[in-house]
Formats: C-alpha cells, structure tokens, sequence
C-alpha cells in the first residue's frame, strides 16, 4: 500500500483557476496541504514553451526563476527533511512538543521571507537524526540544491548524490533515466564510491515538482535492477499526481516487493486547457538602452578537494578542469558536511568584502546551486539569490504572471545549450555576483557576462572557485 504522511490531513477543496497567456488555463485543486500554506506563497505561473507540457509553476521557495532571500530556498529543503523526520518516526518523539514547534517555524519562515534565516537556524539547531541512514538523491537541474538542503538538515547518517545532464567521460554512471516530459531528458548519476547506494538504507527521491510521477518511477527501477532495496520515499514541493498516476506507484510496489511514501509541501490535482503558440523570446530593447558596467573575476580559494575528471560538451570539446569534489554531483556524507561549511563560510566572508552597494545578486549557474546559495546567505543584508536555467519560459509584464523578463544566452559549459536568466531587470541590483564551480574558456562565458553587464548597477563580480592560489587574469583580487 502506498503510505504518505499526507494521509494523516483532512483533504482541501480549495480551488485556483490561473488564465495564464491567452488559450492556456490551469486549475488547480488542492487535495493536502500538511502546513496550511497559502498557494500564492510558494508559486506563480507561466508558459512553458515545451510541446510535452505548456505551463511552468514558478516556485517562489526554489530560487531558481525568481530572485529570492536565500533562506527561503534553503528553508524550503529544510522544512521537507522535516516532513521526513516526522515520516519515519512516526510511533517516537517526533510526535513531541518541540516538533510541532519547528514545523511551525518552517511555515511562518517561508510564508514571511524575513522570517526565513532565524527559521532555517533553528532547523538546524535541532540536529535532527533519522531512525536509521538514509541515502538523498537531488534531480537535476533544478532540485540539485533543494535535495542537498533537505539532506543537510540532519546532523548525521545521510547521504546525498544529485544527477546531473553533464558527461563526464572519465567516470561512469550508475544510475541512468529519463525525465519522459522534459526538454532535457537524460539522467546520469556518477556515484564515486558505488557502495552509496549498494547498501540497503531507504532512498530519498527528492524533486521540486511530481506531475506524472514517471521520473520517479524510472528512477526507482533502474535503482531496483543494481541496488535493490525495501524503501523509497518520494519528497517534493509540489505533488499533482492523481488517479492512474497514484495507482502506478502501488503497482510498482507490487512488482517490485517495495514501499514508496510520498511526502510534499502541497497536493492537489490540475486541469489544463487550451495549447499556446509561443516561442522563446527576449526583451532585447529592454537591455539596447541599459548602460554597461565593468566586469571583475576574482579566484576565491575554497580550500575545498577537486576531482580531476574532464567533461564533454555537445560538440565534443573537452574542458580538464577540475570539478568540487563535495558539491553533491559526486556523492557526499554526513561528515563531509563540516568541510563545506567552512568554506562556505571564508568565501562569504570574502565576497562580503567586496560589496559596495546595498542591493546584490548571488547567481548560481545551472546545477551548481547549492554552494552559491548558501555563500549569498552568509554575504549580509540585502542579498537575494537565483540561478541560471535551461528551461524556456515565455515571459509577459504583468503582477499576476510569474516571468516578466528573460535574457537568453548560449551556456558556458556546452554552447548547444541555451541557458536562461529570468526576472532580474537593468540596475535592479547594484552588483550581480556570479559564482562559477571550474574554470571555463572566457570566449564560452561571455555571452553571459554580456547580458550581466548591463543588468548590474554597478558591477558584475565573476567569481571562479578555486582550491588554491591563483591569478585572476589581470583582473585583480
């Protein structure tokens, strides 16, 4: 039988009607809500330009499309863990005062964005442990940082993988899968030590949105076929999964002799109707008019190991340098925990330094979410943060739409991918931080820097992480 801790909250009959672009309406129709959060709290919407799907919830928690206080999304991971705390202690302590209390702290934190970072500490402060290890694995791209946020609420007996769409010839993956419904479909996972997920610990499949529920559902099988198990649980944001959807989790528990629990912010189910034709579009007049600001690249030394593996873009251009060992990508543990910590903590330090205005952007850059997003939380006041995206989104100016503005440029990293930046507009911030995990050739993040230039009020700060000493190209430290 399917068991989700949904099960334990009286069903809402709430229902929200969004007339997105013209011919294209969704409804939605809440049917759970574990912490009695309004909708307007935690997503906008948009048209998606995709065939296999034509609307986007915008997440206002996730920090992805929207500029945001980097607690938020570092909240919103958290407040999960805390759904999976109370899961799988259900018959123990979770059940005590303390905990209705935290879960109480979540809501009001991302209900109230400054309320966010005191919420997020007490989280923390808890130093919650799960009953018995459990193994996180973060989709990519966009629920990269949401997984590892939910897995660093736990002081102890975790570990965290994300998969990611890079290839990385040098290493092999174990865990394959498609995303059926994407624009970028492959799934690969490149475990460093294979026994992560050899062991027999319940997986945690953590995403920002469950719509069908058949990512999961390939996930779990591939896994199953290499590294069989008893437990799955299934954590989102968002779970629209109804009817033959929910039945298909209960027949792959069937086939496979195993439990899959779900556990979201939200549940509910959608209705769409109408297909737009949109293409992908950029308000070019909108940055022909904007002035241009210089750009800074500082090498700040992390101290962190690197991996020396190589990767492979489209066109099958190789770049050798070296990846963060410990950003996720590769697997991480409980212990490793501290190491990022302290870095985290000398980088926000040093980019706090170089402020010069009250108002800045932290950008992270496609999966590299997680370690950008807690640097901007430690870089002070007025600091909000957001990251790169390959996802189009058609963008339209008005209050009730969740894209008013996009700036689209070719990827750093594989120039056959175009990367998006949404909903920052010209001087809005005094200073955009960009912070990238390894070296790229400059000619490949230019495009980028362009369009940066002339959003930033200031200044854009190009910021390249490094585990040692190094020049910055003339550009000064």
């Amino acid at each position: 039988m399917n068991n989700s801790i949904l099960s334990d909250y009286y069903p809402k009959t709430n229902i929200h009607t969004f007339n997105i672009v013209e011919n294209l309406q969704v409804t939605v129709t809440e049917t759970a809500n574990p912490f009695h959060m309004p909708v307007e709290s935690l997503f906008s919407m948009a048209a998606r330009i995709n065939k296999k799907r034509s609307f986007l919830f915008v997440s206002k928690v996730l920090g992805k499309h929207i500029p945001v206080n980097p607690y938020t999304p570092l909240l919103s991971g958290a407040a999960l863990g805390l759904l999976l705390y109370q899961e799988l202690n259900r018959d123990g302590e979770a059940a005590q005062g303390w905990m209705e209390e935290l879960l109480n702290k979540a809501v009001q934190g991302l209900i109230h964005p400054e309320q966010a970072e005191d919420a997020y500490h007490a989280l923390l402060a808890a130093r919650l442990t799960l009953p018995s290890p459990v193994i996180f694995i973060g989709f990519a791209e966009t629920a990269t940082a949401l997984g590892h946020s939910m897995y660093n609420i736990f002081a102890g007996g975790a570990s965290y993988i994300h998969t990611t769409r890079e290839d990385i010839p040098d290493l092999e993956s174990v865990v394959s899968f498609e995303e059926e419904h994407s624009h970028a479909v492959d799934h690969l996972c490149y475990a460093l030590d294979r026994g992560l997920l050899s062991g027999s610990e319940p997986i945690i499949l953590v995403d920002d949105e469950i719509t069908t529920g058949n990512t999961a559902v390939n996930t779990i099988r591939d896994i199953q076929s290499k590294f069989p198990r008893q437990e799955y649980v299934v954590a989102s944001l968002l779970d629209w999964r109804t009817g033959k959807n929910i039945e298909v989790y209960q027949e792959l528990e069937q086939e496979l002799g195993i439990r899959i629990r779900s556990l979201c912010l939200l549940q509910g189910s959608i209705e769409v109707q109408g297909t737009p034709l949109l293409h992908a579009q950029e308000d070019v007049a909108r940055l022909a008019s904007a002035a241009e600001v210089p750009v800074v690249v500082t090498h700040v030394r992390d101290e962190l190991e690197r991996l020396p593996v190589t990767s492979k873009d489209s066109y099958g251009e190789i770049n050798g340098s070296p990846y963060v060992k410990c950003s996720g990508r590769f697997g991480i543990v409980s212990q490793d925990n501290t190491l990022i910590d302290q870095a985290v903590t000398r980088i926000a330090a040093k980019l706090r330094s170089q402020r010069e205005g009250p108002r800045a952007l932290v950008m992270g850059v496609g999966e590299f979410m997680y370690l950008p997003m807690r640097i901007a939380a430690g870089m002070g006041d007025g600091i909000s943060y957001q990251s790169t995206t390959r996802s189009p989104i058609h963008p339209e100016r008005r209050p009730d739409y969740g894209v008013h503005s996009a700036a689209a440029y070719p990827s750093a990293g594989d120039p056959e991918i175009t990367n998006f930046i949404y909903n920052v507009e010209p001087g809005q911030y005094d200073e955009i931080f960009v912070l990238l995990e390894r070296e790229v050739p400059p000619e490949r993040i230019k495009p980028m820097t362009d369009i940066l230039q002339k959003l930033a009020g200031r200044k854009v700060h190009l910021i390249v992480l490094t585990s040692e000493d190094s020049g910055n190209g003339g550009a000064g430290d």
